[in-house]
């Protein structure tokens, strides 16, 4: 049961999406959403700050860093009030948490007490990043005790969720979580599996019949598909063509190729999507 969402909160205008996003699940599941804005101290202590005033010696340099904090802390407080009119205005639960410290970890060390996080796919340092998925974000990613839905910087309702699903763990994972939202949000759920380009007739069908027994105690509107090709390609493809507009996975595999992180074929997905990913561990 999702009942606890966190949203890290920089500002940014992807942030602002995954607020909305988050308080859309928040009020489907009638879960609470925190709004959490860490300090980040790479900004404040980065190597930058620390050669500067070691080399000059200034005094005022040592005081730089105690400046640069107060001046992020006055932006988290008006990034959090934010937060809090609109989770009012959405009429959802709510909490605010400020921290310091690595952004990523902070996030990581925060979820452990959420059921799931929700944060935009690039953050207020787009800027710097390069492709679809910021660096903080990507490294949540891989560290998030809790699933992770990356979503892009434009909210737009979900009406279309696909399903990628291999009969593994974290897909089996996946495949709850997608029921669950999908029933209290009253949308349909597509389930895709993708089977290997030369597959033979019938291949696959048996993981369909998995999903499909699964889903009937939920009494969802389900539609099971299969694609043919290398997997992470072919669910890209087919999420793209059909128009959907939210997919969950799992990120684990039963193939012995995705044991790298950022070799996984969910990652690879998440890359390749513009879209909200639900990504579940």
């Amino acid at each position: 049961m999702i009942k606890e969402i966190l949203v890290p909160h920089d500002g940014s205008d992807h942030s602002a999406s995954a607020l909305q996003y988050a308080l859309s699940f928040a009020k489907a599941l009638n879960a609470d959403v925190t709004g959490l804005y860490v300090v980040d101290i790479v900004a404040l202590e980065g190597p930058f700050l620390h050669d500067m005033s070691g080399s000059l010696g200034f005094e005022p340099y040592l005081n730089l860093s105690d400046k640069m904090r107060s001046a992020l802390e006055a932006r988290g407080a008006l990034v959090l009030e934010g937060f809090v009119s609109e989770c009012k205005k959405a009429g959802v639960g709510f909490k605010t948490q400020v921290s310091s410290g690595v952004v990523a970890n902070e996030i990581c060390g925060a979820a452990r007490l959420s059921d799931l996080v929700v944060m935009g796919n690039r953050g207020v340092n787009a800027k710097f990043d390069y492709g679809l998925l910021g660096s903080v974000t990507e490294a949540v990613v891989h560290k998030s005790p809790v699933p992770v839905c990356v979503v892009p910087g434009v909210f737009r309702p979900v009406k279309n969720p696909l399903l990628a699903y291999d009969g593994s763990v974290g897909a089996c994972q996946a495949l709850r979580s997608s029921a669950e939202i999908v029933k209290r949000l009253s949308l349909p759920l597509t389930v895709l599996t993708v089977v290997a380009a030369d597959a033979v007739a019938g291949e696959g069908e048996a993981l369909l019949k998995e999903a499909e027994d699964y889903l009937k105690p939920y009494d969802i509107k389900a539609e099971f598909a299969r694609a043919k090709g290398e997997a992470a390609e072919a669910i890209a493809d087919y999420y793209k063509e059909h128009s959907h507009d939210l997919i969950f996975m799992g990120a684990s595999s039963r193939s012995k190729l995705v044991k790298l992180a950022l070799g996984s074929v969910a990652e690879q997905v998440l890359r390749s999507v513009d879209g909200p990913f639900f990504m579940q561990r």
